[in-house]
């Protein structure tokens, strides 16, 4: 515990950082109101209140949703970031994004829809396709850098 002018206080839970390591595998959702580091594998939605981080080695298969994320690794099903999404040069993204704001590494790999703007479902969202802004925001096969 901590103290604040001195009254105890609990340690906030948005500041823990939970790990799943490399060679592990969780089946199952994941929920945390902190930030989830994945080096392994995960098989099921995960959901982090403050950010997700998947690892070049790391492996989620199913939904994430979250306020921040860093994908380094492969994410098979819908990324949904509130704040921020930043793809590295070795990330594989096979589903829907969306994000407020995106950053896509030369070399990351997306292959699936990308909507960049407000993530409230009421609020009109950009859609953006392969280097051309297409109505409907298809990514199909794209790598970023390509010509």
């Amino acid at each position: 515990m901590a103290k604040v002018n001195g009254s105890e206080t609990q340690p906030g839970r948005e500041g823990v950082i939970s790990i799943i390591g490399p060679g592990m595998k969780v089946l199952g959702d994941c929920d945390t109101e902190g930030t989830l580091r994945i080096e392994g594998t995960v098989e099921g939605t995960v959901r982090a209140g403050k950010a997700v981080v998947v690892g070049k080695d790391g492996v989620v298969d199913g939904d994430v949703h979250t306020q921040d994320a860093v994908i380094g690794g492969r994410v098979n099903g819908s990324l949904i970031a509130e704040s921020r999404l930043e793809l590295q040069a070795t990330c594989v993204v096979e589903g829907e994004i969306h994000a407020r704001r995106i950053k896509l590494e030369e070399g990351g790999t997306v292959n699936g829809t990308v909507k960049i703007g407000d993530v409230s479902a009421d609020s009109p969202v950009r859609s953006y396709g392969s280097g051309a802004r297409k109505s409907g925001g298809e990514v199909s096969q794209s790598t970023a850098g390509e010509s």
